[in-house]
């Protein structure tokens, strides 16, 4: 994720919608992948600083201030491109969902910025009715009387992917509630991004891995995903990760099911192009062995020794800021050991990112 900067010269975060050093209005335009300051033009629209355009506000920036991306003015659509993949959110009836429905958004967004940068494709419902990109947050429905806080089982909300459909359980969006659920889950990492970012690992599996040239290859990396998809979850849950998961998966429940690995390698990748963008963005540099600053290749760097400094500089910065939130007293950034097995499957993802972009 890069930083931007307001027509005054105040730095500008991707979540910004107001510049708090000049006070001028702000807006992210999804098509350029920037930040722009806006000044207000007539018949309620704004005209962008960054290229002269009107654009109107997202309907969720004028009703919730949940959303910071703009709407062109010849696009007729009341939400951005971003919303509009939206099918279900929350009930708003309830001032604590927004709140939560915001973090989920912000989180959304970081997805959507990496996945336009990679240049991949974001075929939303209106185009695709079947297997188009779109989003449910839903929340639990309490079982019992109104003093009950217990969860039954039919009533509860699994975040997953469906045919295109990614749901995420509002749960998610609480601090407290997702720690509870990464230590009773025994995970070193959880995070409302990584949801995102693995659960759109597996609808672009189906976009570009089934049924084409690339099943053969997955299939020698990652496993057969014709093994029965519920039983291995099942066998999972009740006898626990693979005992020598560390030798060949990224993480302990990667070794549950080929679809599972592929999504878990797939979330690891953007972690590392996006935490690895912000790095240079800020002028973070980190040392090579023989004492030569590592340089990262760009996201959209396309070829094999890219991908190799692209790993190799990984390794520095996670190492980097493992240490940096060792000495704030916080949990490591980046809690994995990549083996020579789980740099394979990475490839191979980068391979198949690279192929359509």
């Amino acid at each position: 994720m890069k930083t931007f900067s307001c027509t005054c010269g105040n730095t500008l975060f991707f979540e910004n919608s107001q510049c708090m050093a000049c006070g001028r209005m702000l807006g992210f335009i999804s098509e350029k992948l920037q930040i722009t300051a806006l000044e207000p033009d007539t018949d309620g629209m704004w005209r962008a600083c960054l290229d002269g355009r009107r654009y109107r506000q997202c309907a969720n920036h004028r009703d919730y201030n949940i959303c910071n991306w703009l709407v062109p003015e010849e696009d007729t659509r009341r939400y951005c491109s971003s919303c509009r993949l939206n099918h279900i959110i929350p009930n708003l009836g309830d001032k604590e969902n927004i709140k939560l429905w915001h973090r989920i958004e912000l989180a959304k967004r970081r997805l959507l910025y990496t996945l336009r940068e990679l240049r991949l494709p974001i075929i939303g419902r209106d185009q695709d009715p079947v297997r188009g990109l779109a989003f449910e947050f839903m929340e639990d429905e309490l079982g019992g009387d109104e003093f009950s806080d217990q969860i039954n089982e039919a009533s509860q909300v699994l975040t997953g992917h469906r045919s295109g459909m990614i749901t995420i359980n509002l749960r998610e969006a609480q601090d407290s509630a997702r720690e509870k659920m990464r230590e009773m889950m025994n995970e070193g990492y959880r995070t409302l991004l990584g949801h995102f970012r693995h659960e759109c690992g597996h609808y672009y599996w189906d976009r570009l891995v089934r049924g084409g040239h690339w099943l053969e290859g997955f299939r020698e990396r990652f496993g057969d995903e014709r093994l029965d998809y519920q039983q291995a979850l099942n066998t999972y849950y009740q006898q626990g990760p693979r005992g020598d998961w560390h030798n060949g998966w990224i993480s302990a429940y990667a070794s549950s099911h080929p679809w599972e690995d592929w999504a878990e390698t797939w979330a690891h990748y953007l972690h590392m192009v996006d935490t690895l963008e912000t790095a240079q963005d800020f002028g973070l540099r980190t040392l090579a062995t023989n004492g030569e600053e590592a340089r990262s290749p760009s996201p959209a760097d396309a070829d094999a020794a890219g991908f190799n400094t692209l790993l190799h500089d990984w390794d520095h910065l996670s190492v980097g800021l493992n240490a940096l939130n060792r000495s704030m007293g916080l949990p490591d950034a980046y809690p994995f050991i990549l083996s020579d097995l789980a740099l394979h499957k990475l490839r191979f993802v980068h391979e198949v990112i690279r192929s359509v972009s």
